[in-house]
């Protein structure tokens, strides 16, 4: 079967081998990610793992994206079958599944966000089918168009890379340098002692095997960096840290 026309932007850019900007979102307002979709950002992630956003507040931040340019994803906050399927059947366009170890916990959380034959996830009546009224049209695209990102934050995913980028299904892995450098040893740093190489020599394996890469980018020079070494998906920062810079910046320069 050939491989139809992809709507999901980022998928379709990334597939052409583009690099793409986007923006962490941990606030609950949804005007930050509207703000990022007149920024002509090519994506966000809305982060569920950590802080306080619930599935309310989500699907605001899904709502002000729906229709634009802005690819909608949620960093889940575990491997759950009932989890992915309502995050997925809220809109959000792909998850980013955090803290996977190895081939088999990445295969499960593919299964949970795949219908059947590739996977088990139930069809409801709610956005992701435009409550029913286009079931058959949007089930049949959605394991096209729906992504599942990786994070590899840590060493045991290091250890057992090869076979997770081997995993059918997956769209990109998205590195996490401050948890993968604790679960090297180097509690509370970016990226402590040599983790800045072994993500880079993960990055390699995986553009070996033409697997889309992404990081956040630390500042703009890192970011530039990281654009240099090949990594297509560049987060530009986390929503609350990026006012806070742009805060400190100003109140430094008047006091």
């Amino acid at each position: 079967m050939s491989t139809p026309a992809l709507t999901n932007r980022l998928k379709r850019k990334l597939r052409n081998g583009n690099t793409t900007l986007g923006l962490w979102v941990t606030l609950e307002s949804p005007s930050i990610t509207e703000i990022a979709t007149d920024l002509d950002l090519d994506w966000v992630v809305i982060d569920a793992e950590h802080g306080h956003l619930d599935l309310k507040e989500i699907v605001e931040h899904l709502r002000a994206a729906r229709n634009t340019g802005t690819t909608a994803l949620v960093r889940i906050q575990e491997i759950e079958q009932g989890l992915i399927k309502r995050v997925l059947d809220i809109g959000a366009e792909g998850i980013l599944v955090p803290q996977v170890r190895d081939a088999e916990e990445v295969a499960q959380a593919v299964r949970f966000a795949k219908y059947p034959p590739e996977g088990v996830r139930g069809i409801g009546a709610e956005r992701s089918t435009r409550w029913g009224s286009r079931m058959k049209a949007c089930v049949r695209a959605a394991n096209w168009e729906t992504m599942v990102i990786p994070l590899i934050e840590n060493v045991d995913a290091e250890r057992n890379i090869d076979a997770i980028l081997e995993v059918p299904g997956i769209d990109a892995i998205f590195f996490g340098p401050a948890d993968f450098s604790a679960s090297a040893g180097f509690l509370g740093e970016w990226e402590g002692g040599d983790v800045a190489q072994r993500i880079l020599a993960i990055h390699k394996k995986a553009r070996a095997r033409k697997m889309p890469t992404g990081v956040v980018a630390a500042s703009a020079k890192d970011g530039q960096m990281r654009k240099r070494q090949g990594f297509q998906m560049i987060g530009i920062g986390l929503d609350a840290p990026l006012l806070m810079r742009a805060a400190r910046e100003m109140i430094g320069a008047l006091r």
